[in-house]
């Protein structure tokens, strides 16, 4: 059984929506054979133009399910957001039980994390190496937009540290420095 952390920005959290929220994200639980000791980390905000924004975050062992919806009306978010959890459990499991079918299983996988762990399979096509020079993130997001890329990963200047500066989807950046 999922635990819930239900936060709420320019809206208080109501007994009714918490238990909207709940059950609409416990429908989720439905594809794990034993529901993992997960917690569901729910953001309810409202702007002022009146829309409501949902963001659900479930950080499972190997895989962390996460999706945002805003529309007009805070409920409507909250069943577009499930819907759209509900569709990258579905494509996981679906790529899951495909990989063990062509490996020779022939069976339904009823944990998608669990065969993940038992193959230790990724899909990763390219690999690509690369050396990184110091730089502030400035000079990083510069790079970035050059390369035309999303991201960029860097030696900071000052830390000596790894640190990769992206682009949001609002089209502002980010960075993500490490310890």
């Amino acid at each position: 059984m999922f635990k819930y952390n239900v936060r709420g920005e320019n809206i208080e959290v109501t007994a009714a929506i918490r238990e909207y929220v709940e059950k609409k994200v416990g429908k989720l639980e439905r594809y794990f054979s034993d529901v993992p000791d997960a917690t569901a980390h729910v953001n309810l905000k409202v702007y002022s133009d009146k829309t409501a924004k949902v963001e659900v975050t479930v950080p499972l062992p190997y895989l962390v399910l996460r999706a945002e919806e805003t529309s007009p009306d805070l409920y409507a978010s909250v069943d577009l957001v499930v819907d759209k959890l509900e569709r990258q459990m579905r494509k996981y499991k679906t790529k899951i039980n495909r990989k063990s079918r062509e490996k020779g299983f022939d069976f339904v996988v009823p944990n998608a994390a669990e065969l993940d762990v038992a193959t230790g399979e990724l899909d990763i096509v390219r690999t690509k190496r690369v050396s990184l020079k110091p730089m502030d993130s400035e000079e990083a997001v510069l790079q970035m937009d050059m390369l035309g890329h999303n991201f960029f990963i860097f030696e900071d200047a000052e830390t000596n540290g790894i640190s990769i500066v992206y682009r949001r989807t609002d089209g502002k950046y980010g960075l993500i420095e490490t310890n």
